[in-house]
C-alpha cells in the first residue's frame, strides 16, 4: 500500500528546536502574545500530533463526476502515505468539504477549516471562482494553500500571493496545446464554432483559444458562439444550430456532467459526423460516454494525465496507481485523480524541503508556504515545478480518439506531449498579451505524435 508515495524522497527525521528558542517561545506563549486565527505561535517548530489537511472538491452536483474520484484518490493516497510513516513521522488526515453549494459556502468552509478545524494545509479546489476567492484568503489567514485543480490563469497573472500555490497547469497551456495540435493535424479548416458553459471558465477559455487562433491562423470564420448555462441538461438548441451551420471545427471546454450530456446528444443526432470536435477536458468523460464519442476527435487531459501515457517518467509508478485505483473503485483514474496526487506529492515534498532547510526541525506556516516556491516534485507521469509566481509547470498531452477492442470506450492515439515551458505564459506576463506574440514556427517545435499501442 505504500508503493506510490514511497517514490517521493523520505522525510527527514525531526530534531528538537534550539533550547534558547524553545524557552523564548514558551515565555511568549505564557504571556499570551502569539495568537493568530485561533492558532498559537506560528513561529513554533514542535511537531503536531497530526497534519490536518482541508480538501475542497465537488461531492454533489454535475461536477461530482470528477470531484468524487478526486476524493477517492486522496483517501487512497493519504492511507498509503501514513502506512509509509507519514511526513517526518507525523500522519496526515484529510477533512473534506463540498464545493457544490457555491462560492459563498466555500468561503465560509475555508474560514471554518482554518479557524475552527485548525488545519495545517488546504487543498482548494475545482471551481476557478473558488480559487479566485481563496487565494487572498490564504494570505489573510496565513494558511498554506495548494490550488489542486482549478484552471483560471487569472490567479497568478492578476495577483501575488505568499501562501497560495498551484501544483498543476492552468487554462492557457491546456487550451493552447489544443490549438497547436489542431493546427498541426488539421491545418486546412476554415470555420469554427464554440459551445462553452456560460461562466468565467467558458468565456476565458474561448478568449484564450480565439486569441491563439487569430495569431497563428488569422481569417478563420467563427460560425457561432454558443454559451449555454452551466449545469444545462438539454443541448437540442445548440446541436440543431450547429447541424445547420456545419462548421469544420467545434471547440468546447465543457466538463463533468455537462460535457457528458453534450457528447451524448451530439452523438444521437450525428453531429460528430459533420464537424471535428476539439475537447480539451474530455479525458475525464471517456469511460462514462463510451462509444458515444466516435474516432477522429481531438481530446486533452488537462496536463499529461492518462493511464495509457505513451512515455511516463516512471512507468511502474503510473501502473501501480492505475491498478490500485481500479481495484478499489472499479474504474480507471481520470485527470482529477492525477491532480489530487500532485497535491499530495507536493505537500510531502514541501514539508521535506522546509524541514531540510531547518536541519530537520518542524516548519511553521510561513516556512512551509515558502518551501513551495521553486519546488520540484514527481507527478504520476512526469515532473512538476512550481515557479516563483506560484504557478506550476506541467506538460500537456493531446490526442485523437480511436476505438479499440481492448476498451469499451475511446482511447487516444497520435498523442503529443507538449513541454510545459513551451505552452505556458512566462512569469509576469498576461496570457492574452503573450499569445499574440506567438509565431507559426512554434508548430515546427511540436513533438512527433505517438500512436496508441495495441
Amino acid at each position: 500500500m505504500s508503493e506510490i508515495v514511497s517514490t517521493i524522497p523520505p522525510a527527514l527525521s525531526g530534531r528538537p528546536a534550539h533550547p534558547g528558542r524553545r524557552a523564548l517561545l514558551q515565555g511568549a506563549l505564557a504571556a499570551g502574545s502569539l495568537v493568530l486565527a485561533g492558532r498559537h505561535a506560528q513561529a513554533q517548530t514542535q511537531k503536531p500530533a497530526e497534519i490536518k489537511v482541508g480538501i475542497a472538491t465537488y461531492l454533489s452536483g454535475p461536477a461530482s463526476v470528477f470531484g468524487v474520484p478526486a476524493r477517492q484518490a486522496a483517501e487512497m493516497l493519504f492511507e498509503q502515505l501514513n502506512e509509509a510513516g507519514g511526513i517526518g513521522g507525523v500522519k496526515a488526515r484529510p477533512i473534506f468539504v463540498d464545493e457544490g453549494p457555491g462560492v459563498d459556502h466555500f468561503v465560509g468552509e475555508y474560514r471554518r477549516l482554518v479557524q475552527s478545524e485548525n488545519v495545517n494545509l488546504i487543498f482548494a479546489g475545482i471551481s476557478s471562482a473558488d480559487c479566485l476567492a481563496c487565494a487572498p484568503l490564504a494570505d489573510e489567514l496565513k494558511r498554506p494553500t495548494l490550488l489542486w485543480d482549478c484552471g483560471t490563469q487569472r490567479i497568478f497573472e492578476e495577483g501575488k500571493y505568499g501562501y497560495a500555490y498551484r501544483p498543476q497547469a492552468n487554462a492557457t497551456p491546456e487550451v493552447l496545446a489544443a490549438v497547436l495540435y489542431l493546427l498541426k493535424v488539421k491545418p486546412d479548416f476554415r470555420s469554427i464554432a464554440v459551445v462553452n458553459q456560460d461562466y468565467a471558465w467558458g468565456r476565458d477559455s474561448w478568449e484564450i483559444f480565439r486569441t491563439a487562433l487569430n495569431t497563428l491562423k488569422p481569417g478563420v470564420r467563427v460560425a457561432a458562439e454558443l454559451f449555454p448555462r452551466f449545469g444545462a441538461t438539454d443541448y437540442s438548441t445548440e446541436v440543431t444550430r450547429l447541424l445547420a451551420l456545419r462548421p469544420d471545427v467545434i471547440f468546447s471546454t465543457h466538463w463533468g456532467g455537462d460535457l457528458d450530456a453534450l457528447i451524448r446528444q451530439s452523438s444521437d443526432r450525428r453531429l460528430f459526423e459533420r464537424s471535428t470536435f476539439v475537447l480539451p477536458l474530455a479525458e475525464s468523460s471517456l469511460e462514462r460516454v463510451g462509444r458515444a464519442l466516435p474516432p477522429g476527435h481531438i481530446i486533452g487531459a488537462r496536463g499529461d494525465h492518462w493511464f495509457l501515457h505513451p512515455s511516463p517518467r516512471d512507468p511502474a509508478l503510473l501502473k501501480r496507481f492505475t491498478d490500485e485505483y481500479r481495484k478499489r473503485f472499479n474504474t480507471y483514474p481520470i485527470y482529477s485523480t492525477h491532480h489530487m496526487a500532485q497535491a499530495v506529492f507536493a505537500m510531502k515534498a514541501g514539508y521535506d524541503k522546509a524541514m531540510a532547510s531547518k536541519g530537520g526541525a518542524w516548519p511553521n506556516d510561513a516556512e512551509l508556504a515558502a518551501a513551495f516556491k521553486g519546488l520540484e516534485f514527481p507527478s504520476l507521469t512526469g515532473t512538476i515545478r512550481i515557479r516563483e509566481d506560484g504557478q506550476g509547470l506541467e506538460d500537456q498531452l493531446i490526442g485523437t480518439t480511436v476505438q479499440t477492442e481492448q476498451y469499451p470506450f475511446p482511447v487516444m492515439t497520435d498523442m503529443m506531449v507538449m513541454p510545459g515551458e513551451m505552452v505556458t505564459t512566462p512569469v509576469g506576463q498576461k496570457s492574452t498579451d503573450w499569445l499574440k506574440t506567438l509565431t507559426p514556427d512554434i508548430l515546427g517545435k511540436l513533438p512527433q505524435p505517438v500512436a496508441h499501442k495495441l
